[in-house]
């Protein structure tokens, strides 16, 4: 009996062949049942509503019932936002190492990379949105929570950098965690660099459009996130500083059901849009768009 509590979880799901076994009840012994492989449906987080996952995919990973948005991986951000075929990736070469000699850290990294499929929680490069070029930095919470370590820092300085450089519209989509623990101060240090890199591109008149993501939290949050000239989100997407549970024990205070989601922060002044994933596109190709003729104006 105890053996049967430990068996392996099947890889797909178990349908009961007629009426009388989905009530329960014996099943006739000769019709077999039938498995729906894995991944051909998915189950939304919020609602529970099933979907097929390629129906799912063809909505851009909107839950059709409640318009929850599902978490997106760089490479499927990047796929449509912008123009097809326009991207080049830059500096695809950086991979984090373990500075610090932390424990465990240098295999965890091989199980992440392994495991999103990407080199680090940010992929970064130029490309076109409706024919108009742009820099871009996309993070992905796949890969070790979207945290932020020595490398998500460098690569994102380096393409506000190269933004700067060729007068480039630059857009950053947030999703993290926060700071990666494993690099400790040289993780913190990629806040004030990477500030200070968004100081500079300002100073050059440089447009710098941050879309948040579900979540965007801690080091990520307190700094290039929030430092956009238009900061925009997509609905229900999280975002802020310390989680809900440590702000509450703080202040000993219950907090608002919707407290640091996309609709409350901008009810709250600290945004200036919320776009569904749908029309984020086009709201991008329209405010680059407006930018890059203001110079014929």
């Amino acid at each position: 009996m105890f053996k049967d509590l430990f068996q392996k979880k099947r890889k797909y799901a178990t349908l009961p062949s007629d009426r009388s076994a989905a009530n329960g009840e014996a099943e006739a012994p000769q019709r077999p049942k039938r498995e729906i492989p894995e991944g051909l449906m998915h189950k939304c987080s919020k609602c529970g509503a099933i979907q097929y996952s390629k129906e799912l995919e063809k909505n851009l990973k909107v839950c059709p019932s409640c318009g929850h948005h599902m978490r997106l991986g760089a490479p499927e951000r990047i796929a449509m936002t912008l123009d097809e075929g326009s991207f080049v990736e830059h500096d695809a070469d950086l991979i984090s190492v373990d500075p610090l000699g932390f424990p465990g850290y240098a295999g965890k990294l091989e199980e992440q990379k392994l495991k999103s499929g990407l080199r680090d929680a940010v992929v970064t490069g130029e490309g076109a949105i409706l024919g108009l070029p742009v820099a871009v930095a996309v993070m992905s919470f796949d890969f070790f929570s979207g945290s932020m370590g020595s490398v998500v820092g460098e690569k994102i300085t380096r393409i506000i950098e190269h933004a700067g450089k060729y007068d480039l519209p630059l857009i950053i989509f947030s999703t993290s965690g926060g700071a990666r623990m494993q690099e400790s101060i040289l993780s913190l240090m990629q806040m004030a660099k990477t500030s200070a890199a968004l100081g500079h591109f300002a100073d050059k008149g440089g447009l710098y459009l941050s879309v948040i993501t579900d979540p965007t939290m801690g080091g990520v949050s307190a700094s290039f996130a929030m430092l956009g000239d238009i900061i925009i989100a997509e609905p229900g997407a999280m975002f802020g500083f310390a989680g809900r549970i440590v702000i509450e024990q703080t202040i000993r205070q219950k907090l608002p059901e919707d407290f640091q989601t996309a609709e409350f922060n901008m009810q709250h002044g600290q945004l200036d849009l919320v776009v569904h994933r749908k029309e984020m596109k086009a709201m991008l190709g329209k405010l680059v768009g407006m930018h890059s003729k203001k110079g014929e104006l």
